[in-house]
């Protein structure tokens, strides 16, 4: 008996090295990804200064949800903050002390949002790069003036601190999001983006910058993005949108409730920040989202 115990003791402690140097391997790893310098000299594009593009760009801080994570002056805020997954912290984006804005220029704004990529070349973390990629150069260049001119707050953020689950996480390949850097072709052609209109290819547009993170190439949706969130819903005509129409869709983006009367969960899916978008914005997702 006691030699059966034995064995068992030495498996347990195998087992555990093999799990501490396991981990120790992915931890580093990931560290090393975070680490990763890129050289990207982005294209230029055009700072306006007129009230209307503020404007514009201020809605689109709205409506793709830069607010819900640096928050509604844009000084940053704790986003996550747990052993498992760690302390995700967002950036302070203005001028006020811990802030970036005095230190950054046109191109490092746009290196940011467009690529995921810091000033210091190194990738930042859960920035969702992979869905403004392809944004226009003005709708890009009216968000920049919207964030240029955000008045100073002073607040210096803690840096991120990754947990370990979520390095495991990245290790297997489930948390990409981690480092959207890594996701971006950062020499990809951007096509050239469409008149704003309700119209298919105004609402593909929209679809790709807005939906296709989190509802995939398809919008068919799947598993859960990170442990613990719901399954991601189908958007196509074999999900349950296809028994909706175009009032009833609006209305959910609006107020977060579906035909069926389930209430969406802002936390997993921003109707409250998609809810912002204009009327032709709306429509000319739905229109598109018919072509599914």
């Amino acid at each position: 008996m006691k030699s059966v115990l034995k064995v068992i003791g030495y498996g347990v402690v195998v087992l555990i090295a093999l799990l501490v140097v396991s981990y120790s391997v992915m931890h580093v790893r990931t560290t090393m990804h975070m680490n990763r310098v890129y050289q990207i000299q982005p294209a230029p594009v055009s700072i306006p200064t007129d009230s209307n593009a503020v404007a514009w760009g201020k809605h689109l801080a709205v409506s793709r949800g830069c607010l819900k994570c640096h928050g509604d002056n844009l000084s940053g805020k704790t986003i996550n903050d747990d052993f498992a997954l760690g302390l995700l912290v967002s950036t302070n984006l203005t001028g006020g002390r811990g802030g970036v804005a005095q230190q950054r220029s046109d191109s490092d704004w746009v290196r940011a949002i467009r690529h995921g990529v810091g000033a210091d070349g190194k990738p930042l973390i859960a920035m969702p790069s992979q869905d403004s990629y392809y944004m226009s150069d003005e709708d890009l260049g009216s968000l920049i003036a919207y964030i240029k001119q955000v008045p100073p707050v002073d607040n210096e953020v803690p840096e991120n601190k990754i947990g370990p689950l979520a390095r495991v996480l990245y290790q297997f390949g489930k948390l990409d999001v981690l480092i959207p850097a890594e996701m971006i072709q950062h020499d990809a052609p951007r096509p050239e983006s469409p008149l704003a209109g309700v119209t298919p290819e105004y609402g593909r547009y929209l679809v790709r910058g807005n939906c296709q993170g989190c509802h995939g190439e398809t919008l068919a949706g799947g598993p859960p993005l990170v442990p613990g969130f719901p399954p991601v819903a189908n958007l196509t005509k074999s999900g349950p949108l296809a028994n909706w129409q175009e009032p009833d869709f609006i209305k959910t983006m609006r107020t977060g409730q579906t035909p069926e009367g389930k209430q969406l969960d802002s936390e997993h899916m921003p109707w409250k920040e998609l809810g912002q978008m204009t009327d032709t914005e709306l429509r000319a997702v739905w229109t598109y989202l018919h072509t599914m």
